[in-house]
């Protein structure tokens, strides 16, 4: 009886005597597992941001920085005294700002800046619209102030020293500069409002 039990139970060749089936299956060997992924370098190998020298952006961003040159590059090489001081802080100021947000620009490491680089965007539409233009409209209304109170200069026959003709050069740089940075503020602002979280 428990003979006739191990013989239904094992039969040659490897059958089931209780259901009379073929070699049973083997199981497939599992392919040993992948090794991780090495992460991504965290500060690559420095490389101009190209979609940004395409971009709108990058000729408003050199045209500020020129026209802000010239405004506190003429006013410093000339005398200058009183509330100038304070265009030349202002043109100075605006024009560092702006350089730094070019260069983090062109070389694509705005993610670095913290608090601001997750909203470069804004941070880019906040400063063109109240710091860039705000300080270069204000530099500019102080030198046309100034060169308006040296307007005799320009009357024929003149001829001594005179910064009329430097206090005016200078705000009319200035003035352009806030309009520049008006014109990029609002870019910024329109790319925000159709949805885009950066500036390219």
């Amino acid at each position: 009886m428990f003979g006739s039990r191990a013989q239904r139970k094992w039969l040659p060749g490897g059958t089931d005597g209780r259901t009379g089936s073929g070699p049973r299956p083997q199981r497939c060997a599992m392919p040993p597992p992948a090794p991780p992924a090495a992460p991504p370098p965290a500060r690559g190998p420095l490389s101009l941001h190209r979609p940004f020298l395409r971009s709108p952006l990058a000729p408003l961003r050199l045209g500020q920085l020129l026209l802000g040159a010239a405004c506190w590059g003429t006013v410093a090489a000339h005398k200058y005294e009183g509330a100038a001081h304070f265009a030349l802080f202002a043109a100075v100021l605006a024009w560092l700002l702006a350089l730094a947000l070019s260069g983090l620009s062109l070389l694509g490491r705005w993610a670095l800046v913290p608090l601001l680089g997750a909203r470069w965007l804004l941070a880019n539409a906040a400063h063109d619209l109240a710091l860039g233009a705000g300080l270069y409209a204000a530099a500019a209304g102080v030198m046309g102030h100034k060169a308006a109170r040296h307007s005799y200069c320009s009357l024929p026959g003149y001829s001594q020293p005179c910064l009329y003709r430097a206090y005016l050069a200078a705000a009319a740089c200035a003035a352009l500069a806030a309009a520049l940075h008006l014109l990029s503020g609002l870019y910024c602002l329109a790319r925000r409002r159709r949805g885009h979280r950066d500036i390219v």
